[in-house]
């Protein structure tokens, strides 16, 4: 449950942005083939006064889809829109029973077609894949009808207004199936959008140090560029490469190799400073991210390098210690590029030169 309520991470929250437009779109499909169901009405001799209330709410349902549609293009600015749209789902189910239920009781809560529209509400939260939309969205829908089943119940002048040959009879049993069945979609969906965030989770985390990897980078880069450019700030990028660390390998074997990088991650982990991303992209090679300015930003990870020398390696108890340093390579945003793959690019460089120049250096600038 805990995790379920947990803010999702940034691959999931880009994913679920997605998810949004895609419900979006969909609802805005919906609410236009609810603009027939009024032609269809009169066509099959119903009332005005049905009509025009069906017409009615097929126009407020499609300004307020087309309204979800907008902001759901504008990606992640709002926070709050998937609780707001699954909210306005499920209440829109919510005025359509009540709609039903004053012109006839057993209507309100007897129409299963109408129901299902809670149903709906509910499984259309898992492509946010977001667990606390998904469990907003299905209390929402359970106190709304538990809260429209009392009303309903307390209007009735007499049990006889309850009966309904077209929809048959309201019965305090067969309501509370409906809300536990509520109840057993909302935890299904949970489940689902939680074994999507597992599995999202093992694709963007390196299974040996448990640090992002490159496909969390690529998610959360953008988000990141978009935040230093509305904030007015700078962004560094450093690539950090282990030197010799093939040597370690060849010398005290993999296994030994495994722990000398979980060595360095835990010693990066403890010399970095909050506010700095560390993912390692494969191998040796290690991206620090820093909302700092290129020239503060050398002076952090020159820091690093030198804490990192004080903290040698024991390969195996009893041996001797190895003295692990690295070579890095920097790039500011937005100056020195506009995108991750220009970036990586200036850095590698910069990288490159500090490996010439006989490595266990940073590298700020080209020359």
């Amino acid at each position: 449950m805990a995790a379920l309520l947990a803010r999702p991470d940034e691959i999931m929250l880009e994913i679920g942005a997605g998810g949004e437009l895609m419900v979006a779109r969909l609802r805005v499909v919906i609410a236009a083939l609810l603009l027939v169901l009024p032609l269809a009405n009169v066509l099959g001799g119903g009332s005005v006064k049905d009509t025009l209330i069906g017409l009615g709410g097929a126009l407020i349902v499609n300004i307020f889809a087309h309204l979800w549609l907008a902001l759901a293009r504008r990606r992640r600015l709002f926070r709050w829109l998937p609780f707001a749209s699954s909210a306005f789902d499920v209440t829109a189910t919510t005025v359509l029973l009540m709609v039903l239920g004053a012109n006839h009781l057993p209507a309100g809560l007897n129409n299963l077609a109408a129901w299902c529209g809670y149903v709906v509400a509910i499984v259309l939260t898992a492509p946010r894949s977001d667990g606390r939309i998904a469990l907003f969205a299905g209390a929402l829908a359970i106190a709304q009808y538990s809260l429209l089943v009392l009303v309903v119940m307390a209007t009735a002048d007499s049990p006889e207004q309850l009966i309904s040959s077209d929809y048959g009879a309201i019965t305090l049993g067969g309501q509370a199936q409906r809300v536990l069945l509520l109840m057993v979609f909302t935890l299904i969906t949970a489940m689902v959008v939680y074994r999507m965030q597992r599995l999202v989770e093992m694709s963007g985390t390196d299974g040996l140090t448990r640090l992002p990897n490159r496909t969390w980078l690529m998610y959360r880069v953008p988000r990141l560029f978009d935040s230093v450019r509305h904030d007015g700030d700078s962004l560094t990028l450093a690539l950090i490469d282990l030197d010799h660390f093939k040597r370690i390998n060849d010398t005290h074997g993999h296994h030994a190799g495994d722990r000398a990088l979980r060595h360095v991650v835990s010693s990066l982990r403890e010399l970095s400073e909050p506010g700095e991303w560390l993912v390692r992209i494969g191998g040796a090679e290690f991206v620090l991210l820093m909302r700092k300015p290129i020239g503060t930003a050398w002076e952090r990870v020159d820091a690093i390098r030198r804490g990192l020398g004080e903290r040698p390696f024991e390969p195996e108890r009893g041996a001797d210690s190895v003295a692990l340093s690295f070579s890095a390579g920097l790039a500011g945003f937005p100056h020195e590029g506009t995108d991750l793959s220009r970036l990586l690019r200036r850095a590698d460089g910069r990288l490159q030169q500090a490996k010439l120049q006989g490595r266990n250096r940073v590298i700020a600038r080209d020359g």
